[in-house]
């Protein structure tokens, strides 16, 4: 079960132990937390663990000393910490819970262990809760045939969360990595050989603007074909403190033309742009008589691409390791591509081809760089 906070998983991982033990005798559960004092401390004592969802007359009895839960009709769990993985060689068991496994110190030792005991009952089984991470135990069991995966998010159970606090959370950290990752229940990836990395994009991320923009464009990278390709829009704009701020993805899908291009022209009216670059490539001169149709009034600049994505990205993403560019808030499907760009070439993100990704090296380019594709100095 990989799910937000405040989702519930502690209390499904109770319910489930306690609806085994209640309906097996036989029952030896494997109680394992990240530490032992977790799994005293989150699993049995919690508010949502097995003492608190007991009811009063079929409460278990817990032996502390021991590590020991015993109900009243023989079924036994006993607790133990992923951070002394050697603690669970010799045991045997039918059942397990396994709680938040994506910071098991012990990791994947800790697994192996309790795996080799599930040896007793006829179909032993385990449960894993936990906050998704991309840390190797999680990764592979989620990439196993025979693990069926539960996923949730922290808004799932808002009714029985503190009023305001799914608001709050999505004002703090909707949309970002962290916000993802903790409320959404995603397991996030990083690709060997990103040119951008998801830890990279949260340092590069900033509140809002500080003072006044200078310049403000609208790049386009207009879709390849009409069978569904995103057409990326990006709005940048160049700060006074020298550094350039991402700060809006007006990325359409599914549009002719005509549509793709008044949504450039309604992207530049509400940012303020005093320039569009559009690439020529694929229909970028649509852009440009679309504007003048409309009387937009707005210069355009139409760039050719005589490198392909990944090579003209590259210097763009070395701006970024500079820290000489931010984003303004998250643009989670923007940044989802640009962490698939890989070095070399390869693209390993999310859809066919990194549709939205280029509008910002386009829009970056045209703000940061010279010709020849080398950082202007701008006496930072």
């Amino acid at each position: 079960m990989m799910a937000g906070r405040g989702f519930g998983k502690t209390r499904a991982g109770a319910e489930w132990v306690r609806a085994v033990a209640e309906s097996d005798p036989s029952a030896r559960i494997a109680l394992v937390g990240a530490t032992l004092g977790e799994a005293r401390s989150v699993m049995v004592e919690g508010a949502s663990g097995l003492l608190s969802i007991a009811p009063w007359w079929n409460r278990p009895a817990f032996s502390p000393a021991l590590r020991k839960l015993v109900w009243r009709n023989g079924a036994v769990a006993t607790l133990f910490g992923a951070a002394e993985p050697e603690s669970l060689r010799g045991p045997q068991f039918s059942h397990g819970w396994a709680d938040e496994i994506a910071k098991w110190a012990g990791g994947e030792a800790a697994w192996d262990n309790l795996m080799m005991g599930m040896r007793l009952g006829a179909a032993p089984r385990v449960l894993a809760t936990t906050t998704p991470r991309p840390v190797p135990l999680v990764r592979a069991l989620v990439e196993r045939g025979d693990v069926v995966v539960t996923r949730g998010r922290t808004a799932d159970n808002a009714a029985h969360l503190a009023d305001g606090f799914i608001a709050a959370m999505e004002r703090s950290y909707g949309g970002t990595r962290l916000g993802r990752q903790e409320l959404e229940g995603e397991l996030i990836e990083e690709i060997d050989g990103a040119l951008w990395s998801r830890d990279l994009l949260e340092r590069c991320r900033v509140p809002h603007v500080r003072g006044a923009l200078a310049r403000v464009v609208v790049a386009v990278d207009p879709p390849a074909s009409a069978q569904g390709d995103a057409c990326g829009i990006l709005v940048a704009g160049l700060g006074g403190d020298g550094r350039a701020y991402v700060i809006a993805d007006a990325s359409v899908e599914g549009m002719t033309p005509e549509g793709w291009a008044r949504a450039v022209a309604a992207a530049a009216l509400v940012h303020g742009a005093d320039r569009v670059v559009a690439e020529a490539n694929n229909g970028g001169a649509m852009v440009e008589s679309v504007l003048r149709a409309a009387e937009a009034g707005l210069p355009v600049r139409l760039v050719h691409a005589s490198r392909g994505k990944v090579a003209r990205a590259e210097p763009v993403a070395a701006l970024y390791e500079a820290g000489r560019v931010v984003h303004r808030g998250a643009f989670p499907a923007l940044e989802d591509q640009m962490c698939g760009m890989v070095l070399g070439g390869g693209y390993a993100g999310p859809g066919r081809s990194p549709d939205r990704a280029d509008a910002p090296v386009w829009a970056l380019t045209e703000l940061m760089l010279g010709r020849q594709g080398e950082a202007r100095v701008r006496g930072l």
